[in-house]
């Protein structure tokens, strides 16, 4: 008789971290819905620092549905270092088909900078020749001056042409 070791033997396994875990119920159809989506993972997440930048995907299925979450860099309080080649490392490792950016602005002020415009454009052209689709890029901050909500969607704001 085998022992349940034994049975495993040759077996694949694959390791996922908590906010990597899939739900068949979060739809992310929305900057909105990201938003939602990403606020808490992102706080609960051992590699969040709310006093500086943190710069993120969201790894989305070929339906658009979540499979994954990842922190990919922090910055310091006004500044954040970004590369294609780690953005799209776990989208490829995952796989996906897509993904959504998300950083938050420790200010509260999610206005996009001169230099989140031009990284947005770079990663939708490494995402082009990747075949990996970038969806949007979603800038968190805080609410405040009667704002109703608390992120701004590049992709609202016009700075995503198909």
């Amino acid at each position: 008789m085998k022992t349940w070791l034994q049975k495993l033997e040759g077996a694949e396994f694959k390791i996922l971290r908590l906010q990597e875990t899939a739900t068949d119920r979060v739809t992310t159809d929305t900057p909105e819905r990201i938003a939602a989506y990403v606020r808490p993972l992102m706080e609960n997440s051992t590699r969040y620092n709310q006093d500086c930048e943190c710069f993120g995907v969201v790894l989305l299925s070929t339906r658009r549905k979540p499979i994954g979450m990842e922190i990919i860099s922090n910055g310091t309080l006004d500044t954040l270092l970004v590369h294609p080649r780690e953005v799209f490392r776990p989208a490829i490792i995952m796989p996906c088909s897509a993904i959504v950016l998300f950083h938050n602005h420790p200010s509260g002020d999610y206005s996009p900078s001169d230099a989140d415009i031009k990284v947005t454009r770079n990663l939708i052209q490494a995402g082009q020749l990747l075949r990996i689709d970038v969806l949007d890029h979603i800038i968190l901050g805080t609410m405040a001056d009667g704002r109703t909500r608390n992120y701004c969607s590049l992709r609202e704001l016009g700075y995503f042409t198909n």
